[in-house]
């Protein structure tokens, strides 16, 4: 699950990265309007923490450019501003979730588990897809009732195809949504190719009746028995 932290205050945009990058999450930062705006167009996440006082421009107006641009990603505002008036143009806006600074790093992972689980998996606690049942909270797979024991990666991996299934996903949003804007420095995708493999191994291992299936050129879909 891929996280952005659009946040000024450096000391507690690394702070909230450490934190999240503790509990599993790819995690991007940006410390600025412009910095926001281009990692929005550029990428996808799961999660948007945004603060609404940045340099160069309003937290909100990053918001209306998210929503302009049809993407679905979850928003949480995190603003030192706890008014009613800040908090309510959030949630017109098409925000999530508000969390007014100080906060506690417990609360600022519930709440992200918690935008993330109503957005993509309608509120449930569980994603269900065949005999093969994800708890994204817990980060943990069970098929036919028993533990699939993954790698962090790997469920990472089985998170973005179970929440996008039958869907053709190329290599290369498939190594964005786990490893960050970073895979710009890669040279090829073969860490892709080796963690899908060890991920298809174990659920043909585990008798799921989900399968990844590669599409010569292009990249891998998940589908059903």
């Amino acid at each position: 699950m891929k996280v952005l932290i659009i946040e000024d205050e450096l000391s507690l945009q690394e702070t909230m990265k450490l934190s999240l990058e503790r509990e599993g999450f790819v995690v991007e930062t940006a410390g600025n309007y412009s910095q926001g705006l281009l990692k929005i167009e550029d990428y996808n996440y799961d999660c948007i923490l945004l603060d609404i006082m940045l340099p160069g421009g309003n937290g909100l107006m990053l918001l209306e450019e998210l929503k302009r641009m049809g993407k679905k990603e979850s928003v949480i505002i995190v603003s030192a501003k706890d008014s009613i008036d800040d908090k309510v143009a959030g949630l017109n806006l098409g925000a999530d979730d508000y969390l007014a600074k100080p906060f506690h790093l417990a609360e600022l992972n519930a709440r992200v588990k918690s935008v993330i689980r109503r957005n993509k998996a309608g509120g449930s606690l569980e994603i269900t897809l065949g005999n093969m049942v994800v708890y994204p909270d817990l980060q943990t797979v069970k098929i036919n009732n028993k533990e699939l024991v993954l790698n962090r990666k790997e469920f990472s991996l089985l998170y973005y195809f179970i929440t996008n299934p039958n869907r053709l996903i190329n290599k290369i949003a498939l190594a964005e949504s786990v490893w960050g804007d970073h895979i710009d420095q890669a040279d090829n995708f073969d860490f892709i190719y080796s963690q899908v493999k060890n991920l298809r191994k174990k659920l043909t291992l585990a008798g799921a009746s989900v399968e990844i299936k590669a599409v010569y050129g292009f990249g891998y879909k998940l589908v059903t028995e």
